[in-house]
């Protein structure tokens, strides 16, 4: 009976963080990236993938700073599409 109890116990835990994470993220505004910037991104939480095109393309970076607080920054890159 322990056994099944640890389980649900953990897997309400996962849950309950996972759902914490999602809002975070969900309540951030998208920031647009500036050269003059000074970063401060202490874990990069994710990246969305560049498309396969040769054109530039936003792409946009999900990081905490050292504070612990979420942000997502959006930047332009050159889409994978382009070869020499």
């Amino acid at each position: 009976m322990k056994p099944l109890l640890f389980l649900l116990l953990s897997g309400l835990a996962s849950l309950a963080v996972a759902g914490e994470a999602s809002t975070q993220t969900a309540n951030v505004s998208v920031e647009k990236y500036s050269y003059s910037q000074n970063l401060d991104i202490a874990h990069v939480v994710a990246v969305t993938q560049v498309p396969n095109v040769c054109k530039v393309v936003p792409v946009q970076l999900t990081y905490d700073d050292s504070k612990g607080n979420r942000h997502i920054m959006e930047y332009q890159v050159l889409g994978n599409g382009c070869t020499n």
